[in-house]
């Protein structure tokens, strides 16, 4: 594992190459509500995601999207692109990027995969691999028609900071539940995609 003095940083994927690596332990939905009790021997479904980010200059950027809001799932919130392991997919790195192609039209031969986070249960059952990788050239992201509503993309500096999240909660099935957020202008990144990203800021600090 890197040492790295803020004073040093010079590359802007410095924090990401900290926090991968920077082991930890693997994260939930449930990590803010401990009188949550989860069943012993419950069954997970593999699932990939892709934290693609381009860095532009001095800068990088974290590319998210927002679901449909005609989803049966989850429709309207922000994600990253991925889903689950299909049989056709040799590994989860796979899924994930073959997702990320189909869901914003990134080629796979324009990714360099750096390295996996600490898997993600989340309540609908999936264990979610976050696959971090940098953007090799500009492209154009296209949305899936009928998938994603919006394509958009927030500095890493926001994202790797945790100063910027919070935690608020909601009623979720007769209970409240609590959960990070982390908004960036008019988008309300929270649940998953906000825990996932708070893991890796955390992750990073303590590198």
């Amino acid at each position: 594992m890197r040492k790295i003095h803020p004073m040093a940083m010079r590359d802007p994927l410095d924090p990401v190459y900290a926090a991968l690596g920077n082991t930890g332990i693997a994260s939930s939905d449930y990590d803010l509500n401990a009188d949550i009790a989860l069943p012993e021997g419950r069954k997970l479904r593999p699932a990939g995601v892709l934290v693609p980010i381009f860095c532009g200059g001095s800068e990088a950027r974290l590319f998210l999207t927002k679901r449909s809001s005609a989803l049966r799932h989850h429709p309207g919130q922000i994600a990253f692109p991925g889903g689950k392991q299909d049989e056709a997919d040799p590994d989860i790195t796979a899924a994930a990027l073959r997702e990320a192609h189909e869901e914003i039209g990134l080629d796979p031969s324009n990714v360099e995969v750096l390295g996996c986070l600490p898997a993600h249960e989340t309540v609908t059952g999936f264990h979610v691999t976050p696959v971090v990788a940098r953007i090799m050239a500009p492209f154009d992201p296209r949305p899936e028609t009928g998938e994603v509503a919006e394509i958009f993309d927030v500095p890493l500096s926001h994202v790797i900071n945790p100063a910027q999240y919070s935690i608020q909660a909601r009623r979720w099935r007769g209970t409240w539940r609590k959960y990070y957020i982390v908004p960036f202008g008019p988008y309300y990144i929270w649940g998953a995609t906000a825990r996932i990203l708070r893991a890796m800021a955390d992750a990073a600090e303590k590198a």
